[in-house]
């Protein structure tokens, strides 16, 4: 006689099974720094101890991925990230993004920022969802929304971003493959341009089909 497995019981835990007793602001700048008093269920039954844990609000982020089907190109920005010091270089090679202006909502975002960034002027019906992911949910409450573009890249090129905000964004159009290769050689380090390019090496041919003509 065989005994049958029982699949496992995958997130079976929601808000409901967490507790906020008390949230204090210990920094207020451009981002802010909370300190969050918490308690949530374990899942050999039970209530956790009060965790203190402090999460970084910096807000959601819009990242698009601007892909031109008929030539199999990307568009790529080349700019300065202070964060990324501790790497090979603290310049970056991202797709475009940008955080949320006031009642905006993700289209919103990713088609100023294709023009801020890129001077890309993208429609609304040529953007489609790839998905939305937490780059780093043990300190940050930050939500990604990731999108693609249909994009002509003819005459795309050139240097942009907003003077009052520091910007100094180098704009590339390059084959998705010399993209996936500088992937391969460790040239692009940042979790939204990596996912995005993985997305898209997955799902070119359906682009290329469903988005037959510019």
């Amino acid at each position: 006689m065989t005994t049958q497995r029982l699949a496992p019981n995958i997130l079976r835990f929601s808000h409901k099974d967490m507790t906020i007793a008390k949230i204090e602001t210990k920094f207020k700048g451009f981002f802010a720094i909370n300190e969050v008093h918490v308690t949530h269920a374990l899942y050999e039954g039970g209530t956790s101890i009060t965790l203190k844990r402090e999460i970084f609000e910096r807000g959601d982020a819009v990242v698009l991925l601007p892909y031109n089907p008929t030539t199999d190109e990307v568009v790529i920005i080349e700019q300065f990230r202070l964060g990324a010091i501790r790497g090979d270089t603290p310049w970056q090679l991202e797709f475009i993004a940008g955080m949320f202006g006031e009642n905006e909502n993700p289209i919103d975002v990713a088609i100023r920022e294709a023009e801020e960034e890129a001077n890309l002027i993208v429609k609304q019906e040529d953007i489609i969802e790839i998905t939305r992911f937490f780059p780093s949910p043990g300190g940050t409450s930050e939500c990604i929304y990731m999108f693609a573009a249909k994009v002509d890249t003819a005459n795309v090129g050139g240097v942009y971003g907003l003077e009052e905000e520091g910007e100094d964004i180098l704009v590339h159009v390059m084959p998705r493959q010399e993209a996936m290769n500088l992937l391969a050689q460790g040239k692009i380090s940042n979790a939204s341009t990596i996912i995005g390019l993985q997305w898209l090496e997955l799902n070119y041919e359906k682009l290329q089909h469903s988005w037959s003509t510019l």
